[in-house]
């Protein structure tokens, strides 16, 4: 019998992460994951403030580029990606980990939301997303996979997440779309939705360890899911192994969202 060319290793594969902010972060255990199953990085970081924190994990997963980039300055995104282009030639994957709302917006009312907050909470949670995923397409030229994170403050109200529900409600529209649009070049969008997680965007949420305890408590398997767990998940999503997956929303909770 023959090996199946399925598999979940990213050996010779190119990706993209953004939204490492420490070694707390989501994207961080997405990235090591990346590396142990083989694949060659470049990831971002906010500012010159986040670097210090940043830089030292993209050394120690050997990222190939280490590039600043904030997705509400258009410079500094087409920058970056120029910068794969001028190393790889090619992208075969992108994990867009980031999102925000400024904090009155955050734990007021939605009734109360300014209209500047709610936009910019939907700018850089969602639509940061599309002008990515628009200048990843090309470079994936043989096919790839383009991956977010959501939560389940999208389609339940959630304690505290204001408008961010509502950004992360787009976001899953968003990626039904672009899995529509982007599949024809073999490209496939997904969205990741962990649980609770204690991530430095995470403490932003007032009373956050309630809803911690809340998934322990209630969930089947009685506990969190961990930034390592989510990373597997992604590895599979940018493997070969994952690109008849497309258009997904998919949970991880430990089970939580199945129970009343």
């Amino acid at each position: 019998m023959s090996d199946s060319p399925l598999n979940n290793s990213l050996a010779g594969l190119k990706g993209l992460v953004v939204g490492i902010a420490n070694q707390h972060s989501i994207a961080w255990g997405c990235a090591e994951a990346f590396k142990a199953a083989g694949a060659d990085l470049a990831i971002t970081y906010l500012n010159a403030k986040a670097e210090p924190h940043v830089r030292p994990l993209a050394e120690a997963v050997e990222a190939s580029l280490v590039l600043p980039m904030d997705v509400e300055n258009d410079d500094e995104v087409e920058a970056t990606f120029r910068a794969v282009e001028a190393r790889w030639g090619k992208l075969d994957f992108l994990l867009h980990s980031i999102a925000f709302a400024p904090l009155q917006d955050l734990h007021g009312r939605v009734l109360d939301s300014s209209r500047e907050g709610f936009s910019r909470a939907m700018d850089i949670s969602c639509h940061s997303l599309i002008r990515l995923a628009r200048l990843a397409a090309p470079l994936m030229k043989e096919g790839g996979a383009i991956m977010t994170m959501s939560y389940e403050g999208a389609n339940r109200v959630a304690p505290h997440y204001g408008i961010m529900g509502m950004a992360k409600a787009s976001l899953e529209a968003a990626t039904r779309a672009l899995a529509a649009e982007l599949g024809p070049n073999r490209i496939s969008v997904n969205a990741i939705s962990p649980g609770p997680i204690a991530t430095r965007a995470a403490s932003g949420i007032q009373d956050f360890d309630s809803l911690m305890q809340d998934t322990m408590d209630h969930a089947p398997l009685h506990r969190l899911v961990t930034i390592e767990e989510v990373g597997a998940l992604a590895t599979l999503l940018a493997s070969p192994s994952g690109r008849a997956i497309t258009g997904d929303i998919i949970v991880i909770d430990a089970g939580r969202h199945i129970m009343l």
